[in-house]
């Protein structure tokens, strides 16, 4: 079936969510997807940070192939055996004491909410309850009504009110405003270590550990969102590494188990005896084939060491990406922790343009938050992929301020002439 007629069904059946790149995808190999023609691009988005590994590692489909002739599903009704090692492998990688496994990172952080009213219902003691989640501008944790109330960016949240209440928005790496808003009826704070849909921004260390200090004062719970900065992406396991400070409950997802829906909540021992049976459940998350390709991604991580390769690969591109914005006035500011990186552009209109050139050049990028073009490669990316990008980035940006200069220099043309 070609792309046409894909289309046409799709526009036919399918909820209008998406507004599509005008590609159909065929397969994928390495660091590169290839489209329907056989014309190949390199991804350095990694299916929004997903495919870390990046497409048909031989350790993924090794397992993948074992567990299919095994055991699919289950339901969390029964025992398998890969929740209790997936679940000791992250705890110990990430300072947590326990795990519990969901699809989605959306669904791990409605988790993690449940978690921070019912820990909190534990410690009232006959006391005002505490029940306000204090959440960031600029902010994004998922499509769910929960997720949704968190979420820092009206054009989520607007076309869905009423949302769930209690939350408040605190301005990111505002310590007066975090202190202002932070009093006992506070039950968690929650936060992206880098806010990703947000620009790639991120979290100053003073932010940090001031909202570590007010809650451990008020008793309320630090919850950090990793869904897209954890495992591996920004050059550490945890983004919150780099700070050396640690949550009471993280929520991970994306690259967990390699392209198959995996989520998971790590948390405290303390925090996680507020749930007991029956106060929360799913029927998909945890199954057998998902958690035995989670524990092949992290084998794989550690054996082929790539958080320090993503470390790496993250400075030269940096460096890279800062010469280009040497030459390119349209580039405002470079963000980089790792291969979590966003180039902001002077113009929402020109990052929209750039992508779709890129495109055009083989490369996938997307733009977020407008004006910043996002970067979430595959771990598994070497220099010659970086030179190939830049390249090309740098082609597109000195052809689109070439347009843009002829533009100015036409109209100012026409104002003298009149």
């Amino acid at each position: 079936m070609n792309l046409e007629a894909v289309m046409k069904r799709e526009a036919a059946l399918l909820l209008p969510t998406y507004d599509r790149y005008r590609v159909l995808l065929r397969k994928g190999k390495g660091v590169y997807v290839y489209d329907a023609s056989g014309r190949k691009y390199l991804d350095f988005l990694s299916g929004i940070g997903v495919n870390a590994l990046g497409y048909g590692h031989p350790a993924i489909t090794k397992v993948m192939a074992r567990q299919l002739e095994l055991l699919v599903h289950s339901s969390n009704l029964f025992f398998h055996e890969y929740q209790g090692e997936l679940a000791e492998r992250l705890t110990r990688l990430s300072g947590m004491d326990r795990a519990f496994f969901c699809n989605s990172g959306t669904e791990a952080w409605e988790c993690a909410l449940k978690l921070a009213r019912a820990y909190a219902r534990t410690r009232r003691n006959g006391s005002k309850p505490s029940w306000r989640v204090l959440a960031m501008d600029n902010s994004f944790h998922g499509r769910t009504f929960g997720s949704l109330a968190t979420t820092g960016q009206a054009k989520y949240r607007d076309p869905f009110m009423p949302l769930m209440p209690g939350v408040e928005f605190v301005h990111y790496n505002d310590v007066d405003d975090l202190r202002k808003k932070f009093d006992s009826s506070v039950c968690a704070i929650g936060l992206e270590v880098v806010q990703g849909e947000g620009g790639i921004r991120l979290v100053d260390k003073q932010f940090l550990q001031t909202a570590r200090t007010l809650a451990n004062k008020f008793h309320a719970l630090l919850i950090f969102d990793e869904i897209q900065s954890g495992l591996g992406r920004t050059g550490k396991m945890f983004a919150y590494q780099h700070y050396g400070i640690s949550p009471d409950v993280v929520t991970i997802a994306k690259p967990l188990a390699a392209g198959l829906p995996l989520g998971a909540v790590l948390t405290k021992e303390a925090v996680s005896r507020s749930f007991h049976p029956g106060m929360h459940g799913t029927t998909f998350g945890g199954g057998p084939m998902a958690c035995a390709v989670a524990i092949a991604f992290l084998q794989t991580l550690e054996r082929e060491k790539l958080v320090e390769h993503a470390h790496k690969m993250g400075n030269y591109l940096r460096e890279q990406l800062e010469a280009l914005q040497d030459r390119h006035k349209a580039i405002t500011d470079v963000r980089v922790l790792g291969l979590m990186v966003g180039v902001e552009l002077n113009s929402g209109e020109l990052a929209k343009t750039v992508v779709k050139k890129m495109m055009e050049r083989g490369v996938i990028i997307n733009r977020t938050h407008e004006n910043v073009l996002r970067f979430l490669p595959p771990y598994v990316i070497g220099k010659a992929h970086v030179d190939e990008v830049i390249e090309k980035l740098d082609l597109v940006l000195a052809e689109e301020e070439g347009q843009i200069n002829t533009r100015a220099q036409g109209k100012a043309r026409r104002s003298i002439a009149s």
